[in-house]
């Protein structure tokens, strides 16, 4: 599978991504052409330009004619009577329709009543469309985003003078992992926001894969500081199908009983908790207590957080991220005597039924679980010689 890696180092926008995937390797003529079919009358083009010694790709728009101020549903028909492929289509209705909600919320009114201002514009439509363009071109089926450097300061906009990162911005990353670093000014815009906020699988560190290609989009200043660049990294998976970010939570219980901490595990497991373990320690003053450990995906971090502390007695938490690694693992599902049973089967040819499967099948039976265990692994080996 082939991952797209977006580099926000410097902040994201609409024009840096499809720079930076141009950069990368897709077709600019057919993205062009794609673009055309809006029929905005927009002109494009590309240019090679340097910042602070980094080269990169700028992308440019020229608008055409006609209002620049849309409502979503403007922007949604442009979209939608296009020649563009379905799968860019829905993706930059999605981006649309996410930043147009985080808009309504900021101002207080429905998506349907949301007035674009600059987002609405003939540009900021074509830096969407062709940032979701691009990625198909160059053949990306998963996106992945650093965390985000959004910058600080303040930022002139149709509603006045705003803090960055404006609200938009920061509604379209609320859960998401960003920081302030370099200049004071705008690093990350909405359109940017909007685009990895919809189209990102995780933020994080770079997941495993083996890079095919790398392509930097310049942004339009070149600050003393760094290389205002957006870099994008194209590759192929590695064996490692799975690595992303969690948050581990931990709390020290020495005041909880045995079944309070039991049905605490049970409830995080059911609202979501990757894996949730209890372990026996010996705490200050020699006493005896138990560590509580939830592994979880980060948006589910403060959820399951304050599941905690309604469920245990626990006054304090320690929350830090973690990198979580899975092999590839395909299912396969074998008869046994007594019903089906699913089958795990790692990449390097290990398996294991599937102990829910099993526990049900035991439990209808009347069985021992471990005789239907014995008689799935004997069903898979028997299919598999």
């Amino acid at each position: 599978m082939k991952i797209c890696y977006l580099d926000a180092f410097s902040g994201i926008s609409g024009d840096m991504t499809v720079g930076a995937l141009v950069d990368a390797g897709a077709d600019s003529a057919a993205l062009i052409a794609s673009l055309d079919s809006l029929g905005t009358g927009a002109k494009f083009r590309f240019e090679k330009t340097v910042r602070r010694g980094i080269a990169a790709s700028k992308f440019h728009v020229t608008a055409g004619e006609g209002k620049q101020h849309r409502h979503l549903h403007d922007i949604l028909h442009l979209i939608d009577k296009s020649a563009l492929p379905d799968g860019v289509k829905q993706n930059a209705t999605a981006v649309f329709q996410r930043l147009g909600a985080a808009e309504g919320k900021v101002h207080g009114i429905s998506i349907e009543k949301v007035h674009f201002h600059e987002v609405g514009a003939v540009d900021s439509i074509c830096d969407i469309v062709g940032a979701c363009a691009a990625i198909q071109l160059v053949g990306a089926r998963a996106i992945y985003c650093s965390a985000v450097n959004v910058g600080s300061g303040t930022v002139k906009t149709e509603h006045g003078i705003l803090p960055v990162p404006a609200p938009a911005t920061a509604e379209l990353l609320a859960g998401k992992p960003i920081y302030a670093r370099g200049p004071s000014v705008e690093l990350t815009t909405p359109t940017g926001a909007a685009i990895a906020a919809t189209l990102a699988a995780d933020f994080g560190p770079l997941p495993p894969m083996r890079i095919v290609a790398t392509g930097y989009g310049a942004g339009d200043r070149d600050f003393p500081e760094h290389a205002n660049v957006l870099r994008v990294l194209i590759g192929e998976s590695s064996a490692a199908e799975e690595a992303t970010t969690v948050a581990v939570l931990e709390a020290n219980i020495d005041d909880s009983s045995p079944q309070v901490l039991g049905y605490a595990m049970e409830r995080l497991l059911e609202a979501g908790a990757l894996d949730v373990t209890l372990e026996s320690v010996l705490m200050k003053k020699n006493r005896a207590g138990t560590l509580l450990r939830v592994i979880a995906k980060p948006e589910d971090r403060e959820r399951l957080a304050q599941m905690i502390f309604a469920e245990t007695s626990t006054l304090g938490l320690r929350i830090y991220p973690a990198e979580r690694r899975v092999k590839a693992r395909h299912f396969a599902e074998v008869q046994t005597p007594h019903g089906n049973v699913r089958i795990k089967i790692s990449e390097d040819g290990s398996f294991a039924p599937e102990y829910e499967d099993c526990r049900k099948l035991a439990l209808e039976a009347g069985v021992p679980l471990q005789e239907i265990l014995a008689a799935a692994n004997h069903a898979y080996l028997k299919n598999t010689r």
